[in-house]
């Protein structure tokens, strides 16, 4: 055994299905290619792909002759002993990256007298009995190659100083790609385990596989055979896969009818259990019963959902909408995937952000853990809806042009054992690691083994099943500070000392599993985003892997939020202005960050939304515009205001806001949930399972006769200025003004100039601010506007004229009115092509 910089390496050990790599010896791979010689390696891995090399739009139920082309297919992916530079791999058969492959947009689409659709990129088409098919030549999809390294170096040379723990961790992730490449065809072939293990349906009859290696037995149960455990044994291969072949019934039916519930029973080291399978693609749960169950879910043709529409470019900035889809209805119920389709998207929309974020996607059995204690992590959760109806959202979203991120969870798994991964077969080494190192004290779940080759298959495979088979666009990770540490992130407070980053703490194993998996999804689908949920401030995070990084796009400003929820606990005099500017400013150079003022963590029972510190008991009785506010309300509003601006001005790359809290959703929210006695006897009183504060009140942001409604519109307002002026991606930055007398900020970012007076009292006439462009300039965003809820103390009208000379270090100034707890924004005249679009009345 060997210890490099804090990483034990220690020979690996053998549970893989298929021919996988423990060592780089060329013997040892030669052995565990020797199983898989001949026909025996075609049949193992067929799989049928109706849609194979063919795209298609339109009408349902387009169907498509291609057994021949799937055959071909697999034979060229899937031969172990075929497989040498991955040059033979091609396509996945209905989904790809490049925009000529996507699915037809009919909307974009002309037609000829003689029956010939004309597509943007002039492609022709034949169109027959309302079918539209296009014929294309698909290129292989492959995953770059690694690069050196060694550019992190160049960007930030203070990582010099810890060369060889990042070449160590750049050196056991070439490793990695090289063992894949070698053993399993490439990145790109592997993490298409879905197609190899879990139940897969051919013309001949459902094979069915799982990976249980301390299983002493298996067989498959369900609806299809009466539960009998007798009836359908299975058999174990050497590396403990078991696998069944169930052919077709005599009329050519299926053996286990769609929709019908199964399990796999096993006799373990614990004893005899019933799991539900681990690659399962659909589960409910029945009225009454409390464990989950596996539904073999395989609709005929007609009843499969058909993409229509592209998905969109990545923008240049992110804009995102976080949401839930559970509780995004006005009523104290469960939503579904189709009334967040139709009612909260097009909000989304008119709202100005450019990307919504999906929770509790993967299905997990207790509904208040928000979807983070995931139980089955191929299958879209069954409370609100099924996997059709989650593409019709999904699909509904990309007509609007909204990009679709999935909150994803790898950082930790649900400790059910019932419905979940933990003790799958009966050990407790399967998926995660065995004593402490593979439990999480805090959030009492388990941690997944990144070391083990088929939980790295497993997981891979699973980010790539949302990006395949629902046309997600991306993923916000979550809990990656958990995953790169050994000591999760839990009682550490991260002061930017890089010895903190690059020591015997760092859980490298983890962390090479993030730069596969951000490998992946950047290499077969460059328009996908990936943003990361880490604390720490990793340095390299938000690097290419090829130049050495972790390989993420975004990284979530965490500490913004926590910031200011420590200043709302201070009176307004103790706010330091230097203190907002450094906080919303500390993040790398070049490495992305993804700002938010709070997010769905702020506003969860035992915590306050920003909104609630500010207003508190006040927001249930003076909210409405008819009656007299009060100093609480009236600070409130304008503070409320004041923050979510600053934050997207100053804060980052992108923006991001939970469903609500544009208009200042009051209260919290509460999950579902009855009485807890915990084993020391004490309890933890519920709320009777009451649906009341899990929900969104978006009527009251609506009514224009609440005061709520102005804070929604500014935000409406906030969004649509970031779409005209693309401010947060711009290159120029510029504070010019943190006065901590006068409460004053001042800061240009791309061609606005931002002015933020939060003086609890004082105004200040003709107050003089810098500018870098002269000119004359005029307001396109005032938050002392009327329709925002303010008094109107600006006039929207005015212009304001440059004078010459230095002023707070810019070549060029003008004078301003600048009221008290106002934020404003000017542009330069000869800009404003347009302004009134951003008009809230428009």
């Amino acid at each position: 055994m060997v210890v490099v910089h804090g990483v034990f390496l220690t020979p690996r050990v053998l549970v893989s299905a298929f021919p996988l790599p423990l060592s780089s010896s060329s013997s040892n791979a030669r052995s565990l290619n020797a199983g898989f010689n001949g026909n025996s390696t075609v049949s193992f891995f067929l799989k049928k792909r109706p849609l194979s090399r063919k795209i298609f739009a339109g009408n349902q139920s387009a169907k498509f002759d291609s057994k021949s082309q799937a055959l071909s297919a697999s034979k060229k992916l899937l031969v172990p002993d075929n497989v040498d530079d991955g040059a033979s791999l091609v396509t996945d058969d209905h989904s790809s990256v490049t925009e000529e492959s996507q699915i037809l947009n009919l909307e974009s689409q002309t037609m000829e007298e003689d029956g010939t659709v004309i597509t943007e990129d002039q492609a022709s088409v034949s169109v027959t009995s309302s079918k539209v098919v296009k014929e294309i030549e698909v290129k292989p999809r492959v995953v770059p190659p690694p690069g050196n390294g060694q550019i992190i170096y160049e960007v930030d040379p203070m990582l010099r100083s810890y060369k060889d723990h990042l070449d160590y961790r750049y050196r056991q992730y070439k490793r990695l790609r090289e063992e894949i490449d070698k053993y399993e065809g490439g990145l790109e072939a592997f993490s298409r385990g879905y197609e190899k293990l879990g139940f897969l349906r051919s013309d001949a009859g459902i094979t069915y596989r799982e990976w249980a290696p301390g299983a002493k037995s298996a067989s498959l149960i369900g609806d299809f055979n009466n539960w009998n455990p007798n009836a359908d044994i299975m058999t174990r291969n050497e590396f403990g896969v078991w696998e069944i072949f169930l052919p077709n019934n005599t009329d050519g039916s299926p053996a286990i009818p769609h929709g019908s519930r199964v399990k796999i029973r096993m006799d373990t080291p614990s004893g005899i259990k019933d799991s539900i399978p681990a690659w399962i693609k659909f589960s409910v749960q029945a009225p009454g019963e409390i464990p989950f169950n596996g539904i073999y879910y395989d609709p005929p043709e007609e009843e499969k959902y058909v993409f229509k529409h592209r998905q969109p470019k990545r923008p240049k900035s992110l804009r995102i909408y976080e949401s839930h889809v559970g509780m995004s209805s006005t009523e104290p119920m469960i939503n579904t995937y189709a009334n967040f389709r139709d009612d909260v998207l097009p909000r989304i929309k008119k709202l100005g952000y450019n990307a919504v974020q999906i929770m509790a996607i993967q299905e997990h059995s207790y509904y208040a853990s928000f979807g983070y204690h995931v139980t089955n992590f191929f299958a879209p959760s069954s409370r609100c809806g099924t996997p059709e109806e989650l593409k019709s959202l999904i699909d509904r979203a990309h007509e609007l042009g909204l990009l679709v991120l999935m909150d994803i969870v790898h950082s930790h798994a649900s400790k059910n054992t019932l419905d979940g991964l933990n003790m799958f077969d009966g050990t407790d080494a399967h998926y995660f690691h065995s004593g402490p190192r593979g439990y999480h004290w805090m959030w009492d779940s388990r941690l997944f083994n990144y070391g083990s080759w088929e939980v790295l298959r497993y997981l891979l495979s699973n980010a790539r099943w949302w990006l395949e088979e629902y046309k997600f666009d991306g993923f916000r990770f979550d809990g990656v500070t958990s995953m790169m540490y050994t000591h999760h992130g839990l009682s550490v407070g991260f002061t930017g000392n890089y010895t903190e980053y690059f020591g015997l703490e760092t859980d490298v194993d983890a962390v090479t599993y993030l730069m596969l998996v951000n490998d992946m999804i950047h290499g077969l689908y460059p328009e996908a985003v990936t943003v990361g949920e880490d604390v720490s401030g990793m340095p390299t995070f938000c690097i290419p892997v090829q130049d050495g990084g972790v390989g993420f796009d975004y990284r979530l400003h965490m500490a913004i939020a926590d910031k200011w929820i420590e200043i709302l606990k201070k009176r307004d005099e103790d706010w330091k202005m230097g203190d907002i500017i450094y906080t919303l400013t500390n993040r790398r150079w070049s490495e992305k960050c993804i700002a938010y003022a709070e997010s769905h963590d702020q506003a969860l029972v035992g915590d306050k939304t920003i909104a609630f510190w500010l207003m508190d008991k006040d927001m249930y009785d003076f909210m409405a515009v008819d009656r007299p506010s009060t100093p609480l309300v009236d600070r409130g509003i304008a503070l409320h205001k004041m923050i979510r601006l600053i934050t997207m001005g100053l804060g980052g790359e992108g923006y991001l806001n939970f469903m609500g809290n544009e208009f200042g959703h009051p209260e919290w929210i509460d999950f579902p949930r009855g009485e807890q006695r915990l084993s020391d006897g004490s309890v933890i009183p519920g709320n009777n399972f009451s649906y009341d504060k899990c929900r969104r009140r978006f009527d009251l942001g609506d009514a224009d006769y609440l005061r709520y409604h102005g804070l929604q519109e500014f935000d409406r307002a906030m969004q649509h200025l970031e779409e005209k002026y693309g401010f947060m991606t711009s290159e120029h930055q510029f504070i010019s003004r943190k006065d901590e007398g006068d409460r004053v900020i001042v800061f240009e970012r791309g061609d606005l100039v931002f002015v933020f007076n939060f003086h609890w009292t004082s105004s200040y006439f003709d107050y003089r601010i810098g500018c870098s462009k002269p000119g004359k300039y005029k307001i396109v965003l005032d938050s002392d506007d009327p329709l925002f809820g303010g008094f109107g103390r600006l006039d929207r009208k005015s212009e304001y004229f440059t004078f010459d000379g230095s002023y707070d270090g810019r070549p060029s100034s003008f004078m301003v009115y600048t009221p008290c707890r106002t934020a404003v924004v000017y542009a330069l005249a000869d800009r404003d092509d347009g302004l009134e679009t951003l008009d809230p009345k428009s």
